[in-house]
């Protein structure tokens, strides 16, 4: 695989835990692969008063903590990893310290002959975001005729609406579109990814990928942790915010699109900003029925008692943030007209999983009416994390006398794969943003859609004060009320263990 071109990476907030647990890491893990560029320097930007030495030292405790090691790693790789990093300080609210960032930049180029290239990360707190680009873009920073400038940007984008296209607007004073990498870690999964490669890739999925053969498309993120010390931030945030609006209706967008012309990134961003304009748009009224919200309370979960969420720290005793949020929508197009999509995400539910489970219509005529235990079988899962694989769920006879039916699995599992490296997210949208790659990226107008989209949730939820907020008691999967969305199914939601083939209970109607 060709190498990114020579740069260097510039990191605002780099004392920070991203950076610290996830950035660094992941860029240690690409330089033992040998996939960053043969001149690469990593400059972390902070205000904290620290030389180089001790950001290194700070940095080299995070990768031996948190990087994903290949076995060619050694001492020897990382002593030389960590000479790449140097350390700024600066107020990141000042025009002046800009200039200063731009002259050392220079220094660097000069240095070291790297320097036309650079690719800037905020790993930054939301407000800051507009800050930043501007004062890069007064610096001059932002742009150059002898290499690129590329700015990532970290979730969330805008809290509603309006902030979000005025985001937009702020980040294109000073960066045009393409020069913008919004970044969303739950794309640069592999099986994500892999949505693409088992839809178009393969002639025996994409016939039966419309109303014709789905019955219904179902699309699950749990958690099973609670605030763990983020009460302040989650309750300007909420589930609607902070996954179902950016990480989940990505992946509705990856699951529902047309074939894109060419494997090109705005090829494909374009198909799935075609979905996000397809979607049925929600009224006031409809959202009591398609939108269920809840909130954890406490429970006891194997001898001990979990707080319920308003007995979080940082959090209102009398809050009405939903930890929970389960969606019932459409996609008014040719391939999905009346296929409703569910989905659905929450806080303390029984494991951390994240699926997408299609559907298919049963048989249109039952032959075996004595065994009615497989009359909707035939489903395919779609394991994006963990035990990450494909699981196709089909009826088969038992042995023996008569014609029992029974489900069974065919399943894949990328453990198996067990030559071939699973990067991690951050490993593969850094060096997808390296290489110029937006595939992955959110796009300026996907977003604003997206927004578009929960507005009359957000609306409805903020304005009237009779709306219902369901509990459900800590390690069980949500409201009960948000089992009654799935209508015309016996089997209801999908209620997955950690291992992908693991047996699974459901929800009967």
């Amino acid at each position: 695989m060709k190498k990114p071109e020579d740069m260097i990476l510039v990191i605002f907030g780099a004392t920070g835990d991203l950076a610290y647990r996830k950035l660094i890491p992941a860029l240690f893990a690409l330089d033992c692969r040998n996939m960053l560029p043969e001149k690469f320097s990593i400059l972390g930007v902070g205000r904290s008063d620290q030389d180089d030495n001790v950001f290194r030292s700070r940095m080299e405790e995070g990768i031996n903590k948190f990087a994903d090691k290949p076995e060619s790693a050694s001492t020897e790789s990382l002593d030389r990893f960590i000479t790449k990093l140097s350390y700024f300080r600066m107020d990141m609210k000042s025009a002046e310290d800009y200039l200063s960032l731009k002259n050392h930049l220079e220094d660097i180029k000069n240095r070291s002959e790297n320097g036309r290239n650079i690719l800037f990360y905020l790993a930054m707190p939301p407000a800051m975001f507009s800050v930043i680009s501007d004062g890069l873009g007064e610096s001059g920073l932002s742009r150059s005729e002898e290499g690129f400038r590329r700015l990532i940007i970290e979730k969330p984008f805008g809290s509603d609406l309006e902030s979000g296209r005025e985001l937009n607007r702020i980040l294109h004073r000073s960066f045009e579109e393409n020069q913008l990498y919004r970044i969303d870690h739950y794309l640069g999964k592999e099986t994500v990814q892999n949505l693409l490669v088992m839809r178009f890739g393969n002639g025996v999925f994409e016939p039966l990928w419309n109303r014709n053969y789905v019955h219904h498309v179902e699309i699950t993120s749990a958690e099973s942790i609670g605030m763990e010390g983020r009460g302040d931030y989650y309750e300007s945030s909420g589930a609607l915010r902070d996954m179902l609006q950016n990480h989940l209706m990505q992946v509705v967008g990856l699951v529902a699109m047309e074939p894109p012309s060419s494997m090109e990134p705005d090829s494909i961003r374009n198909e799935t900003m075609k979905v996000f304009q397809s979607l049925r748009p929600l009224s006031e009224e409809d959202v009591p029925r398609q939108v269920i919200r809840g909130q954890y309370i406490s429970s006891e979960i194997g001898g001990k008692v979990i707080p319920g969420y308003r007995e979080e720290n940082e959090v209102d005793p009398s809050s009405r943030t939903e930890t929970f949020v389960a969606m019932k929508f459409y996609i008014d197009n040719w391939r999905w007209g009346n296929v409703p999509f569910y989905v659905r995400t929450g806080k303390m539910l029984p494991t951390k999983v994240t699926e997408v489970v299609i559907h298919f219509h049963p048989t249109p005529h039952k032959l075996f009416k004595d065994n009615d235990t497989c009359n909707s079988c035939n489903q395919l899962i779609i394991r994006i994390q963990p035990d990450e694989g494909i699981l196709l769920k089909i009826g088969m006879k038992e042995p023996g006398a008569g014609f029992n039916v029974r489900s069974v699995n065919m399943d894949f599992h990328y453990a198996d794969l067990t030559d071939i490296h699973l990067p991690s997210a951050y490993e593969r949208l850094l060096f997808d943003a390296m290489k110029g790659d937006s595939t992955l990226f959110s796009r300026a107008d996907a977003v604003e859609a997206a927004w578009k989209f929960v507005a009359p949730v957000q609306k409805v939820w903020s304005s009237d004060p009779e709306q219902k907020i369901y509990g459900y008691p800590a390690g069980t999967w949500g409201p009960e009320i948000a089992h009654k969305l799935i209508e015309g199914s016996k089997t209801g939601w999908r209620f997955p263990c950690d291992n992908l083939t693991g047996n699974e209970t459901y929800c009967e109607l």
